[in-house]
């Protein structure tokens, strides 16, 4: 039952909890990217979820993650005929299938990125709470994608498990091996950029993901001996002790 999915879900001090929604979402599938079309995963990755995340508010002192994911509308798809512009001139004719009328609740807590220790002065856990949940109230700082550019999304405050969902009760599906997330060299701390992979498990709705440590993600560099990007509190940064709020 739902309710035993969302007792087994940890809540930590910094958490916040909110829903995301849209008319459309396209979770791109990248094995179906290569001939220019687009097939949708079925839910949203963990890295679209952090993405969401660091749109409603993000600083480089703090890394967002995903705690958990509820699928509260019923899976569904539409496909569209697309005229992309060809990178030598001119338009081609594609299909992209997206999600229709998606609506997810969102769990999410974060920690310290210890790779930037020049921004230690920026640890302020409780500053940092208070105005990544008045972003949320106010819908984000930034624009909010459901995966890319054309699927606008809006963020709104919620209970995460509260309401009703079309998947309440409905058992476990597997929706197999799919991408998780992205490693960036400013997060791992060794100069790799690479991308991670796990078996996606749904239980009454719930995807509780696992820590980035675990033995369940799979993960494959791309390229290592890669430069970090630098940030210094009040010359590239403002400090959070200098925010005013979620202006």
């Amino acid at each position: 039952m739902k309710q035993n999915v969302l007792a087994r879900i940890e809540r930590k001090r910094n958490s916040v909890e909110f829903e995301a929604y849209g008319k459309y979402a396209l979770f791109s599938d990248p094995v179906t990217r290569v001939g220019g079309e687009k097939f949708s995963y079925q839910i949203p990755t963990y890295q679209a979820l952090k993405g969401i995340a660091e749109s409603i508010y993000w600083k480089p002192s703090f890394i967002w993650i995903i705690d958990a994911v509820r699928i509260v509308e019923k899976i569904q798809t539409e496909g569209k005929g697309i005229r992309p512009i060809k990178m030598s001139g001119g338009n081609d004719l594609a299909y992209y299938t997206y999600l229709k009328d998606v609506r997810y609740q969102v769990l999410a807590h974060f920690v310290w990125n210890e790779n930037r220790p020049n921004l230690q002065n920026d640890r302020n856990e409780n500053k940092h709470h208070n105005i990544a949940k008045r972003s949320i109230e106010k819908g984000g700082r930034r624009d909010i994608f459901l995966g890319t550019r054309e699927c606008q999304g809006y963020a709104v405050p919620c209970e995460f498990g509260a309401g009703s969902g079309f998947y309440d009760d409905y058992g476990e599906i597997n929706f197999g091996f799919m991408l998780h997330g992205i490693d960036y060299p400013d997060e791992n701390g060794g100069g790799i950029f690479g991308v991670r992979f796990w078996d996606y498990q749904m239980e009454d709705g719930i995807i509780i993901f696992p820590p980035l440590d675990s033995d369940e993600i799979k993960s494959r560099t791309i390229r290592d001996g890669q430069k970090i990007k630098m940030f210094n509190l009040g010359e590239t940064l403002k400090p959070v002790g200098d925010e005013g709020g979620d202006e």
